[in-house]
Order: C-alpha cells, then structure tokens, then sequence
C-alpha cells in the first residue's frame, strides 16, 4: 500500500510505502537495514497502526498522511541515530577500550547531580526519539477518539501510549536504583545491564509488563478521596491494594515495613508532598481533633477547596509523568540535601521489588 504524503519543504508529495513500515516481522524495516537497534515499532504497534490507517483511509485520508509522515520522520530519527556506535560493541578510543562491562562499571560510580554529559549520546539521543514516538502515538490516539473509533481501539491506543510513557519514566527509575547503595551489588550491575539494553532497542519487556499495574494502581489513586485523619492513609491503601493483582499486593506486604517505601507510599496516596503531609498532620495535631477534611486540608495547604475530590475527568497520560517527576525531583533533593521524608519513589521500590523477586525466583530454580 502506498500513501502519498505532503511534503510541503519540496513543494510537492512523498511516496510513503507503508507496508514497508508495517510488515509482519518482529523488527522493523530500520533494523533490518542499518545498524541500530532501536525498535521503531514492535509487532503490537504495528498492528495497531494498521487497524487504524484502514480505518482512517475511508473516515480522513488526510490525516492519514500527516501520520505517514510522523512515523516516516521517527524512522529517519532512528537512522541518523544509527550512526553512533551500539552500545554492545567493544571500541578502541586512544589507550583506552570501551566495551559494554566497562559501561556498565561506569554507570555504577556515583555521581552528584546531572549524568547527561557522563551518558552515551545514543542514550540521549534515544530519549528525544522515545518522546516523539509518545506525542505520535497520543496524537494518534486524540484522532482516533475524534473520529469516535470503536472502545476496544481506543483502548489499545491508550494501553500503547502508556506502554512507551513508562518506557520512558523506567529510565529514571534505573538512574535512580543505581545509586541506592541498600541495593546489593549484583542487582545494580543487573539494573545497569536492564538500562543499556533500553537505550540499545528503546523498548523493556519488564516495563511492559509492570505498566498494567502501575496504570491500576494510579487510576485506583484517582478516584480515592483522600481521609485526612491519621495521615496514614490506611483505608485509602485497603480500597487501592483490593483491585490489584498478586504481586502488587505481595509488595505491599512485604515493602510496606520499610521506613522509606511507607513514606513513599504515603506521598503517593494523598497526591501532596511528604513535607505538606507532615503540615497537616501538625494542623490535626495543634487543633486537637481527629481528622479534617479534604476542603480543610487544601486550606491548610493554600489550594483549592476541590482539590482533593477525585478525580472523573479522562485520563491524560502525560499528567502521570508529571506528577511522578514532581515526587522524584523532591526525592532527589532530599536524598541530597540528607533531609527527612522519602528519598526514592513508590515506583523507585516497585521497580527494585520487581527485580530483586526476579533475582530470588533465578536462584530456586538453579
């Protein structure tokens, strides 16, 4: 099938050959002709660019070929990538080797603030394309609830935009693991490992799979109204913990004893940092009363008097991340600053959770 795209810089139309982009292989035409890595769509997002170019060839063929050119400009951006060394292979700079052992010794020295300019230009580079295959795929996603597609459409178009919005948070997650000392020593060179394959093909299977649960656990998160009594956020944690699965309540029983991910967790439930948290709860104190209420609550804290009723409205992906990044930037500080209250992310503990039961299970079976 061929698509003729505008191409309005020459003045005139591109031959898109989409069927170049979207065969039935598990790689994508990019990798099977140069050498990266980089996925520029999985086998699942392929299908599910097909179902919705079909559907966009009767319902608007010109938004079909703004699309084209989108996933036309990604493939480029993976080519140009392309040209800087895999980050798998073994060069020789100088007197010195560069290998993937030594990089991963690298990414295990800990450094204070920003590592941009310690990371591999493919991993920077990779991050631009992982971002503007997420606004491709929301786009793609706005278009297709416009055009009123089928639930069960939308619904995968959702489930992809998350797919590659934790892809991208997962990246932080491991910076942020690697420098965890409490972590032994083998699970950080294995989250290394797990991080330089994500720069490599820009895809983690083990996100995949977590991002259904971190997808309930938020949407649980939405629609609790938070009980400004204790602070503890019991009852909130039952309601959450009640619609997960097995192993996100097998992290609840056994992280939720420590002092870090408890506070974590906290943060997460009640939607405000851990020093408001501690406000309020010296506002109930001071007061002598049990409990206050939400309208209270955001009083004390100088919000809207609605601002913590839950939330009903449609879910924009990008609100997760933002509001993740506002509880590790602080987490960040903290750990920094070696000031009281979380020092990593309820994601942060869910992630080395995940690994470190992983690493358990290898060692029954040997």
């Amino acid at each position: 099938m061929i698509i003729e795209a505008n191409n309005s810089e020459q003045g005139g139309f591109t031959r898109v050959p989409l069927e170049e982009f979207y065969d039935e292989d598990e790689i994508s035409r990019a990798q099977k002709e140069t050498s990266t890595n980089i996925i520029v769509l999985t086998p699942a997002e392929q299908d599910l660019v097909n179902s919705v170019f079909e559907r966009l060839r009767t319902v608007s063929p010109e938004t079909l070929v703004v699309l084209a050119d989108r996933l036309a400009d990604l493939e480029k951006l993976t080519l140009n990538i392309a040209h800087f060394p895999s980050l798998k292979q073994t060069q020789e700079q100088g007197s010195a080797v560069r290998s993937m052992h030594t990089l991963v010794e690298a990414l295990l020295i800990r450094r204070e603030g920003d590592r941009a300019l310690h990371l591999p230009s493919k991993a920077i580079l990779g991050r631009g394309f992982s971002v503007a295959k997420f606004h491709t795929f929301s786009a793609m996603e706005k278009i297709a609830t416009a055009s009123d597609f089928p639930p069960t459409l939308l619904k995968r178009l959702r489930r992809c935009c998350l797919d590659i919005l934790f892809t991208i948070m997962a990246e932080d997650v491991y910076l942020n693991l690697l420098d965890n000392d409490t972590i032994s020593i083998d699970i950080r060179q294995n989250i290394a490992y797990e991080l330089i394959m994500l720069w490599e093909h820009r895809s983690d299977e083990k996100v995949i799979k977590m991002a259904p649960v971190l997808d309930a656990v938020w949407n649980a998160r939405r629609g609790l109204t938070p009980a400004f009594g204790t602070m503890v956020g019991t009852s909130e944690l039952l309601l959450l913990t009640m619609a997960m699965d097995d192993q996100w309540c097998h992290f609840i029983s056994t992280r939720m004893g420590n002092e870090d991910a408890a506070m974590a967790m906290e943060e997460f439930l009640f939607g405000i940092s851990w020093e408001e948290i501690q406000k309020v709860k010296k506002n109930i104190s001071e007061k002598k009363v049990s409990a206050v209420d939400g309208k209270e609550a955001a009083h004390i804290l100088g919000r809207p008097s609605d601002a913590f009723k839950p939330k009903t409205d449609e879910f924009e992906p990008r609100d997760f991340y933002l509001l993740y990044s506002v509880r590790r930037d602080n987490a960040r500080a903290r750990l920094r600053l070696n000031l009281p209250g979380p020092h990593y992310t309820l994601e942060d503990h869910y992630m080395r959770f995940i690994l470190e039961t992983n690493k358990e299970r290898q060692f029954e079976e040997i």
